[in-house]
Order: C-alpha cells, then sequence, then structure tokens
C-alpha cells in the first residue's frame, strides 16, 4: 500500500517540529514537504502533489483562509486538514478536516486515515458549520484587539500602538495577523471598513 504523502504548513517552529518528527515515524506517512509560510507552501504544489495538505490559518505573508481558497481553486482534488489555535472561525468551504492545536496526536492520526483512508471528512467535536459568519467574527475579536483596531483606525504606526498600550511591537504585530485573520481582511482599508461595519469605530 502506497504511504500518504503530506506537507505541513505552520509559522510556528516548535509547533512544526512536534508534527512532523511524530508524523514522520508513521510507518504509513511520508512527509513530502515542512514550510513555514504559505507563499513557498503554494510553489511546493506546482511541482509536487501530496494526498493531505495540513496547514494553519495564522500565518505571515497570506491570509490562511485565502490560503485555503486558493489551494482548492488550483487543486481541488487535494485534500486538506486545517489546524488552528482558533475555534472555528468561520464555516469553511472546502476543507477535508479541522482540528485544534491542542488535539492530541492520537486524534491527529485518526484524522488523517479518516480523510485519506476512509475519505471522509473529520471535525473536532464542537465544529458547528456556521451561515452567520459575520456575527460570528464580531464575537471573536477580544477586548485588545478592538483596542488595537481603534488605534490603527487613528492611524498609528505599530511602534506608537505598542508604545500607547504599553506592549511589545512583536505583540502588536501578533495582535494585527490575528485581526486580519479573524475578520477575514488582507489590507489595514478592508480592516477599517468591518471595524465601521462591526461598530468597533465611529
Amino acid at each position: 500500500m502506497a504511504k500518504i504523502e503530506l506537507v505541513i504548513v505552520d509559522d510556528h517552529k516548535m509547533f512544526l517540529d512536534g508534527i512532523s518528527n511524530v508524523l514522520s515515524k508513521q510507518n504509513d506517512m511520508e512527509i513530502l514537504q515542512v514550510l513555514d509560510n504559505a507563499t513557498d507552501a503554494l510553489t511546493f504544489l506546482k511541482s509536487n502533489t501530496p494526498d493531505l495538505l495540513i496547514t494553519d490559518i495564522s500565518m505571515p505573508e497570506m491570509n490562511g483562509l485565502e490560503f485555503v481558497k486558493i489551494v482548492k481553486q488550483q487543486y481541488p482534488n487535494l485534500k486538506i486538514l486545517v489546524v488552528s489555535m482558533f475555534q472555528q472561525i468561520q464555516s469553511f468551504q472546502g476543507i477535508d478536516g479541522y482540528l485544534l492545536k491542542e488535539t492530541g496526536f492520537d486524534e491527529l492520526i485518526k484524522a488523517i486515515h479518516q480523510i485519506i483512508v476512509d475519505g471522509k471528512p473529520y471535525f473536532y467535536n464542537d465544529y458547528k458549520a456556521s451561515n452567520d459568519e459575520l456575527d460570528f467574527n464580531k464575537k471573536i475579536i477580544t477586548r485588545r484587539e478592538k483596542e488595537i483596531i481603534q488605534l490603527i483606525a487613528k492611524e498609528l504606526t505599530t511602534d506608537q500602538i505598542a508604545d500607547t498600550l504599553y506592549i511589545s511591537k512583536h505583540t502588536v504585530e501578533t495582535h494585527k495577523k490575528n485581526i486580519f485573520l479573524k475578520l477575514q481582511v488582507n489590507s489595514v482599508v478592508g480592516l477599517i471598513k468591518k471595524a465601521i461595519y462591526f461598530g468597533y469605530v465611529g
């Protein structure tokens, strides 16, 4: 029986190392490539055809939601398993599984087998399809993220936001990345439009 060929994409090195170590020891699995960003992953997929793409949705350079959408458009037969620290952010179209990063490796292996061998999707127990994406997005923005959105709307730079909130520049960047992900936007202009829609800014 041919091995299940995997490509893993995640920008958190500790998680990437852990999942790679576990899956590389599975006799029926082979890791074709491990990547830390979506851009390199898209380049790799142009000349390689794995059975399953395992990816986070919070990554640098490209919104992870957009990455999943592009992959599905270009490679409709490629199975996708999302493994994220976020509980369901929106109702995904076309993915084959969704697990939380707190999930044990045994369940991850079970999910891979169910998706590839059994041909059935695998979602964590509390995952629910939602048609009310905008309301859901509004609920998952934290108080700190709302503060940062308001400061971005005032045209403060990352350094200025860090100084204002007494947090590090890196922390601001992390919050901004998560805000863009949660609200499914790719630019500050798009962010401001959604922020106004949700009532975060006047």
